[in-house]
Parts: C-alpha cells; sequence; structure tokens
C-alpha cells in the first residue's frame, strides 16, 4: 500500500508514475485526505477545549465556586456540547478512514526509476541469456505432455475423475522427480543462507491482503466458504505475514527465508492447450525465497536474489534468460521484477522461452499493509522493512522443460546429474 502522506506531498509524481502502468487516479483519494485532515483538526481543537473546560470546572471549584452554581453548571453544559459533537464526529472519522484504506488497498505500487517504461510484455527488456549449448536440436522433440503420458508419470483423464481438468496426477517416477526436485531446490537454497520454513497452505484474509492478493485478485483465488481462509496461491503470501504486526531489529535484518508450498489458483482467462500441459494448472507444486531487507540495500538483493534462482536453472543445466518486465507489465506489489524464462521446445513452432520464475522487489508496499518495521539502535522511531520475492523455481514447470530438454531418441528422458542421486536412477 502506497502512503497517503506521501502521495499528498508528491501528488504529480505520484501520478505520473502510476500512469506508467494503467489509468489510476489519486485526486479522489487526496480530496478524501483532506476532508479526514480537516476533520481531525476539527476533533483535536474540540479535545482541547474539552480538557480545557474540565481544568476550569477544577480551578473554579477549587478556588470556592459552588460546584452547582450557575457558573459551574455553564461549563459542564458546554463540555457535555462537546463531548456530544465529539461522538457524532467520530462515525465520520471512521468512515473517511476505511474509504481511503479501500481506495488505497486497489492502488499498485509505483515503478522503481530503474524499470523500463512499457505498455505490456512486448515491451519487457532481454537481459542476458544462459545455455544456448544446451537447446536440444532436432525436428521430432516431443512437447512434455506426450513424454510424460508416454512413459506414464503424468495423468491428466483420471485427474478429471478425482477433480476435474486443469489438474495432473503424477505417477512412479513422475512423483518421485516431484519430490525431488523440491528438494533440492530447498537444499541450495538453505545452502545460501535462506532458512526453511513449512507455513499453513490454509491463509486468512488479513496474510492476502498484506500480500497485495487481496482486494485485486479475489476471484484468482480459492476461498474456503466457512471460514475466514484461503487455499494459498503461493508459499510468498504466509511468509509476507510472519513478521506481520512485529518491530523487528535492525541487526536482525536481512532475514531470508525459503518455503515449500502446494499453491492453488484458478487461472482465469487460461484455456486451450493449458488444460493439458504442466503450464496453467489449478494446483501445483513451488519453491519460493523470499528476503525482509532494510531499505538500503533492497537493490543489490534483488540481484542476488534472481541470481540465486538463476543457479538453480545453471544447476539443472536447463537454457534460459533474464527478462526485466516493464512498467505495464509489473505485478501489482512490485516495483522492479526480472523474469527467468526456460527454454521450451514445445512452445511455439520452433520453441520459446517460458517464464519459470519471478523475482521481485516490492519495497516497503508490503509492509505498510502488514505493518512490518524495524528499529534501529540508538535511534528513535520506526521504519519499514523493504520485502523481496522470487520463485525458486515453480516445480511443474521445471519438470516440464525437464521431460522437454532431457529427452532421448528412444523415448526415454534423462535424468539432469545433480537430480540423480535424489533420484537414484539416471533416466525416466
Amino acid at each position: 500500500m502506497l502512503d497517503i502522506r506521501q502521495i499528498r506531498d508528491n501528488l504529480e509524481d505520484f501520478q505520473t508514475r502510476l500512469g506508467l502502468r494503467g489509468d489510476y487516479d489519486l485526486g479522489a483519494i487526496v480530496a478524501l485526505h483532506q476532508q479526514q485532515r480537516d476533520l481531525d483538526t476539527q476533533c483535536a481543537d474540540l479535545q482541547t477545549r474539552s480538557n480545557r473546560i474540565g481544568k476550569d470546572v477544577g480551578m473554579k471549584i477549587k478556588n470556592g465556586a459552588d460546584p452547582k452554581g450557575d457558573e459551574v453548571k455553564a461549563l459542564r453544559d458546554e463540555g457535555n456540547q462537546i463531548k456530544a459533537q465529539l461522538a457524532d464526529l467520530e462515525p465520520q472519522r471512521k468512515e473517511l478512514e476505511a474509504q481511503i484504506e479501500t481506495l488505497l488497498l486497489a492502488i499498485p505500487n509505483v515503478p522503481d526509476p530503474a524499470t523500463p517504461i512499457g505498455k505490456d510484455d512486448s515491451e519487457n527488456v532481454e537481459v542476458r541469456r544462459w545455455g544456448d549449448e544446451h537447446i536440444p536440436q532436432g525436428t521430432d522433440l516431443k512437447p512434455h505432455w506426450e513424454v510424460g503420458e508416454t512413459l506414464g508419470i503424468l495423468n491428466f483423464e483420471r485427474s478429471v475423475k478425482i477433480a476435474q481438468s486443469r489438474f495432473v496426477t503424477l505417477i512412479g517416477a513422475g512423483a518421485a522427480l516431484e519430490r525431488a526436485l523440491i528438494q533440492f531446490m530447498l537444499d541450495q537454497h538453505i545452502e545460501a543462507g535462506f532458512i526453511e520454513v513449512l507455513p499453513p497452505f490454509l491463509i486468512n484474509s488479513q496474510s492476502l491482503t498484506t500480500s497485495g492478493q487481496l482486494p485485486k485478485f479475489a476471484e484468482e483465488s480459492f476461498q474456503c466458504k466457512n471460514d475466514d481462509l484461503w487455499l494459498t496461491p503461493t508459499a510468498e503470501v504466509p511468509v509476507t505475514s510472519l513478521y506481520r504486526d512485529e518491530i523487528l531489529a535492525a541487526d536482525d535484518l536481512p532475514i531470508y527465508h525459503c518455503a515449500y508450498t502446494p499453491c492453488f489458483r484458478r487461472e482465469a482467462g487460461s484455456y486451450g492447450r493449458y488444460t493439458r500441459v504442466l503450464i496453467r494448472l489449478h494446483q501445483f507444486n513451488k519453491v519460493e525465497m523470499f528476503k525482509f531487507v532494510h531499505p538500503d540495500t533492497s537493490d543489490a538483493e534483488l540481484e542476488s536474489l534472481t541470481q540465486q534462482a538463476e543457479s538453480i536453472l545453471q544447476a539443472l543445466k536447463l537454457p534460459y534468460r533474464v527478462v526485466q518486465l516493464c512498467s505495464g507489465d509489473l505485478g501489482f506489489s512490485a516495483i522492479k521484477t526480472y523474469d527467468l524464462e526456460v527454454w521450451l521446445p514445445s512452445a511455439g513452432e520452433s520453441g520459446m522461452y517460458r517464464e519459470i520464475s519471478s523475482c521481485s522487489n516490492c519495497g516497503d508496499f508490503q509492509a505498510r499493509r502488514g505493518k512490518i518495521r524495524f528499529k534501529e539502535s540508538g535511534k528513535k522511531g520506526t521504519q519499514l522493512v523493504h520485502t523481496l520475492n522470487g520463485s525458486g523455481l515453480a516445480i511443474g514447470r521445471t519438470m516440464a522443460a525437464i521431460l522437454e530438454n532431457y529427452q532421448q531418441p528412444d523415448g526415454t528422458v534423462k535424468i539432469p546429474e545433480v537430480l540423480q542421486p535424489y533420484m537414484r536412477r539416471d533416466v525416466l
């Protein structure tokens, strides 16, 4: 959530920067905030007068005035009128606060000055590529769903019986490969200094609001109607709220966490071929990286976070590229984002890159929503932390990339060398 005071003091700048993301009018929020400030001033003046009257009554009685006399009674009557006025104004104050918060919660984060300007993903900027020598050659390469079904490790039809379309059942070596990828990724991140957490997979509305999924993306999530609980769309959501409403010590920063969770998303609007592939499922597994950092270091922390995600793809020897998202393609909470896109031979007539990780710096946007602060020793007041998140990686998409990039002419799939100790085999 953006700071209404910063918006008020720098309205033109905020309006311009938000204009890079879409059409957002901050004027209504500023107008409501001015009404709130005027009302706060009115209430403060009334409260000051009420306090003064209380003191005057005490002084007059102390100086010999009759407690039931006209002079004291007049003051008390005035004090009662002021209390009645304050009682009438309080609902107006709360209503204005609620209106402002509702409007602010619907406004996305402002792009970082280093974020390229553009209207959509067609204007994202490629930063670098890795592993061109690992791109498989040949014209008879099969898509991953065909490879998996032929090997008997993926089954979409039986999943429809269990649930509906856009689910998959992993069988035998498919299930083992999924587990191996999860464990391998967690091991790599822990070795890099991340502390593993296994959070609840059901989360409350405040957790979704803190991370930025609510209220904007309510329709994309699965809700438990009888409880204030939702199925987590990504581990980012529960991990963001680990320290919600807390004041951390500056010496404890940075805090690095990694977490495996299943993820649940409606993926509304995704149809066609994606009902039979590992790209747009309602349920999928993911290993997430998350950082709580000092504001002064968040730029550098994004670079290292992205490099950590890249290290997984490099260890698996999967060709990929890094793309910096333009302003019009940023996620709701992000100020700057790098996407990692893995090479998939099945994506397009001659293959193409598809997103497998998104690494974002959210600045203080999520921290303000969740009141996640830190205090530096010897200094007054607190500051909001900066939060960063990145997929490290999406498991289903990683499996799809392995099945396609490691397929052999005889129909088998070679297992990446780093996964062989986990799988206890070298081929699927």
